[in-house]
């Protein structure tokens, strides 16, 4: 009778592997139960480190222009507040207005860079995964695996599985090799997408002796 042997369980909340070509398993060996952080080992396999590297290389003009946009709507923002007493009506109203477009400039551009960023990070993650989950999978079979999970720290594990993290990491890397990259002495988890910290609202005080516009 055939029964399944390996089953590797939540891979990753990215991921949408495919199944179907792995539906049929060979008979059980030895019935060892491993477990395997996935997440970690995208990430420090040398083709994961050096995808991330290039994914964060390549969003770092549109991050520094982000940054720039921050500035100036910091600076509108300090002015409208420090010259609320000095500044005419029709000064206000001009560096308000100004300060609005900036404003929805900035968070257009923002919610356009978060949005590419995780894309093409799920893309990546997604590319890699299904490599390193084919190679799980065959390593489950070869070496008499019935099972092999996904370690989540929260759960709690009673048992002393066979973890094959770093031993996955070392075949992924000998299978697909990149020049010149060396392995990483820890593990560490996938860079996320780059993020900025929006700017507080507009602050449009204006002298108590002038009718609010």
């Amino acid at each position: 009778m055939r029964n399944r042997v390996f089953t590797l369980i939540a891979l990753l909340g990215l991921l949408m592997l495919p199944l179907r070509a792995w539906a049929q398993a060979p008979p059980a060996g030895t019935g060892k139960i491993g477990v395997i952080n996935i997440q970690a080992a995208i990430a420090n396999t040398a083709e994961g480190k050096k995808a991330f590297a290039d994914l964060q290389k390549k969003f770092e003009p549109r991050q520094r222009d982000l940054q720039q946009q921050q500035q100036e709507i910091q600076a509108l923002q300090d002015q409208l507040q420090k010259q609320a007493a000095t500044l005419s009506d029709d000064e206000q109203r001009r560096l308000t207005r100004d300060l609005e477009e900036k404003q929805k400039r900035f968070k257009r551009n923002q919610e356009d860079f978060q949005a590419d960023g995780q894309q093409e990070q799920q893309e990546a993650v997604q590319r890699l995964g299904q490599k390193m989950y084919r190679l799980v999978f065959e390593y489950g079979q070869q070496n008499g695996f019935a099972l092999i999970l996904e370690s989540y720290p929260q759960l709690p594990i009673y048992y002393a599985p066979v973890d094959l993290t770093d031993e996955m990491i070392r075949r992924y890397d000998a299978m697909y090799p990149v020049e010149g990259a060396t392995p990483a002495a820890t593990p560490a988890a996938p860079a996320a997408a780059p993020a900025t910290t929006a700017p507080k609202p507009a602050a449009t005080t204006k002298p108590a002796d002038k009718p609010k516009q």
